[in-house]
């Protein structure tokens, strides 16, 4: 290497580390974020407040008495002109206030309608979605304890079927769009109530709404409502969704065997903190081999209840629309995971299909759609009744119309002239048009 050459070198590598020298000085500025909006979603049980930002920002959450407040620290962000600085809240929300901190930071605060405890996350970009920020505030008065199911097993007596019937989504969670701007979450919820109403007006049923309004439920919280109010069968009512179009047809899932070990397992791992109740049975005082035993047994049997009810539902659905799947499917859904309760989950029809959009709004279509998911139930429950039942409820009643005997209400209900006889205390069978007859637990 000649002398020239060797002093090009040096004259060339003086600006270039003069370049790196100074990117050490002097840091890349760290993209600033900015609030675009805000949105309140009211449930029965908390409420969610969404912060929608444009870019990805550190966040410090802390709470304040005299009065309750929330208060989000929101590093190197800022507010859009758009977004008011204070909004009325809804549910456990007051308000929402927002302000500078300093030159770089924005402040939120968030005013309580009474002391709570609150919880924040972040969530990625996905869908229609950009970067948020998450905050979960749930009154004291309204915090449950762990456990999903009562305490102790329940005592024989009275009890209607009861039928969790579940709309997926809400709130934030919208699900799946049609076409037409048609979301899931609201198709779905209005099937879920017309099923509702069928439900309450059956005899001997009752139906119970995990949710019943525009908000979000987590997918184990909709689970320990159906465990709470000791749900027979639970109903995830859905709206399918696929890239192509084309897609049509309606079918039902129950849960798949790798879900069922996987709950099998949490379940046994669990079972001293939730104090669960599996098939009335209380598990934290089982040693592991018996309690995995009474797990076993238990999902067993919820998960053969499930394939019978779900084919007797598809079966019905098939009359009013194609089925995309002609034999019950099995998957991994968080939401069919009670492991004592028969579960399945409804997929009405597919809301990307222009055609089945348009049906899934029709009001007629969804109320058609709630009847044959009736009859499978009706069908399923006049085969296999409930043999546990809880004290305290009324016993069903049999009002006498012309043509009936007594013969034919003991055989209509599952039980036997003498049994009739017995618990209405009739001297003979003879029965008169407008007699109410008391029908006696199965």
């Amino acid at each position: 290497m000649t002398e020239a050459t060797t002093g090009l070198m040096r004259r060339v590598k003086r600006p270039v580390l003069a370049c790196v020298f100074a990117a050490l000085a002097f840091p890349v500025a760290v993209q600033a974020a900015t609030l675009e909006d805000v949105r309140v979603w009211a449930g029965p049980d908390a409420t969610r407040v969404v912060f929608d930002l444009d870019a990805e920002a550190k966040h410090n959450l802390f709470m304040l008495d005299n009065p309750a407040r929330v208060v989000i620290d929101v590093e190197q962000t800022q507010r859009k002109n758009t977004v008011p600085a204070s909004q009325d809240g809804r549910g456990a929300v007051k308000r929402v206030r927002s302000g500078n901190r300093g030159d770089h930071d924005l402040r939120l605060v968030l005013d309580l309608a009474g002391k709570s405890r609150a919880k924040s996350f972040v969530l990625q970009p996905q869908g229609k979605y950009g970067h948020r920020l998450v905050v979960d505030v749930e009154p004291l008065e309204q915090v449950q304890t762990i456990a999903s199911a009562p305490s102790e097993p329940v005592a024989l007596g009275y009890k209607p079927i009861v039928i969790a019937i579940d709309a997926g989504h809400g709130g934030e969670d919208s699900g799946a769009r049609g076409p037409s701007g048609v979301l899931e979450k609201d198709v779905v919820l209005q099937i879920g109530q017309r099923l509702e109403k069928l439900v309450n007006n059956k005899p001997g049923m009752k139906a119970v709404m995990v949710r019943d309004g525009d908000y979000y439920v987590g997918l184990r919280q909709r689970i320990a409502k159906a465990r709470a109010a000791q749900a027979d069968l639970f109903i995830s009512i859905h709206a399918d969704a696929f890239t192509d179009r084309r897609v049509h047809g309606s079918s039902i899932y129950v849960l798949s065997e790798r879900g069922a070990s996987s709950e099998h397992a949490r379940t046994l791992a669990q079972r001293e903190n939730d104090s669960d109740l599996i098939g009335g049975v209380r598990l934290d005082d089982k040693d592991d081999i018996l309690a995995s035993v009474l797990i076993d047994i238990s999902q067993t049997a919820a998960l053969e209840a499930s394939f019978d009810v779900g084919a007797r539902m598809l079966s019905q659905m098939g009359s009013i629309n194609k089925l995309h799947k002609k034999s019950v499917q099995q998957a991994g859904f968080a939401v069919l995971k009670a492991p004592d309760i028969p579960s399945v989950l409804v997929e009405t029809a597919f809301i990307s299909n222009r055609d089945e959009e348009r049906r899934l709004k029709d009001p007629g279509y969804q109320q058609r759609m709630a009847q044959q998911l009736m009859k499978g139930i009706e069908g399923y429950f006049d085969d296999y009744r409930p043999r546990t039942t809880v004290a305290g409820a009324s016993p069903r009643q049999h009002t006498v119309s012309r043509g009936d005997t007594l013969s034919q209400i003991a055989q209509r209900y599952r039980t036997s002239m003498t049994v009739l006889r017995d618990f209405n205390g009739l001297a003979t069978d003879s029965i008169r048009v407008g007699d109410v007859i008391q029908i006696p637990p199965t």
